[in-house]
């Protein structure tokens, strides 16, 4: 029977056993030996939750700094009644009725968007728009705020969010190939300690988190042994 794997796939399982379990350290260190795109692919990271999806109240959902940066650039919408002001903080974009306009048009050339208390009273309309892609506004993961400066420090600088799918799967990113393995680690550490402080009240008994695997853009995934988050 042909291999139908890819040239990449390939030289990745001559690297590592795609089927064993890695303690994390080492998991980032298999995760650089893979061969590399000609693109800063994105690290990512994938868990799989023992939650039950069904549940309204058992949705897991946050926001966490990466100590080292995501390695994107961020493009920042601000919804306010004050865009000087965000901008001068460093939004790429501000205003309200302008924006929200041209929103509705069509347009969505930001990643992130924060609102002010004030402002948010308007942009709720724009939910339908907004909600499926990601980009609503929301005090849950701190882009609903009166300190706009801090808001806008806080994404600049790598703050990412992470939302469970329907499935009980969350993928987020963790950084970029080009990073340090230590790099990495650090911040594929912290994400694993948001999500796991992001454990529904509700949900009792079992594993909160059951898997956790970690990949890069073009790459296969290499699963991390579950004592590195037995404790969630």
């Amino acid at each position: 029977m042909p291999n139908k794997h890819s040239k990449r796939y390939n030289s990745a399982i001559k690297v590592a056993d795609l089927n064993k379990e890695y303690p994390l350290a080492e998991a980032v260190d298999v995760l650089a030996k893979f061969p590399k795109a000609k693109f800063d692919e994105t690290v990512e990271l994938s868990f799989r939750l023992g939650v039950d999806a069904t549940s309204g109240e058992q949705n897991v959902r946050g926001t966490t700094p990466l100590p080292n940066g995501s390695g994107k650039k961020v493009r920042v919408l601000v919804f306010t009644d004050n865009p000087k002001a965000a901008l001068d903080a460093g939004a790429d974009h501000a205003g309200l009725q302008d924006m929200m306009a041209k929103i509705n048009e069509g347009w969505l050339d930001f990643d992130v968007a924060i609102a002010t208390t004030e402002a948010m009273k308007q942009v709720r309309t724009l939910a339908r728009v907004l909600g499926p892609k990601g980009l609503m506004p929301n005090p849950k993961s701190g882009t609903v705020t009166d300190d706009i400066a801090a808001g806008i420090k806080a994404v600049k600088a790598g703050r990412v969010e992470f939302k469970m799918d329907k499935t009980a799967n969350i993928g987020v990113g963790v950084g970029k190939r080009s990073f340090t393995n230590a790099q990495i680690l650090e911040n594929v550490q912290s994400v694993i300690d948001a999500v796991g402080k992001a454990k529904p009240a509700t949900f009792k008994g079992g594993q909160f988190i059951k898997s956790i695997s970690v990949s890069s853009s073009m790459s296969p995934a290499v699963r991390i042994a579950a004592t590195e988050f037995s404790k969630y």
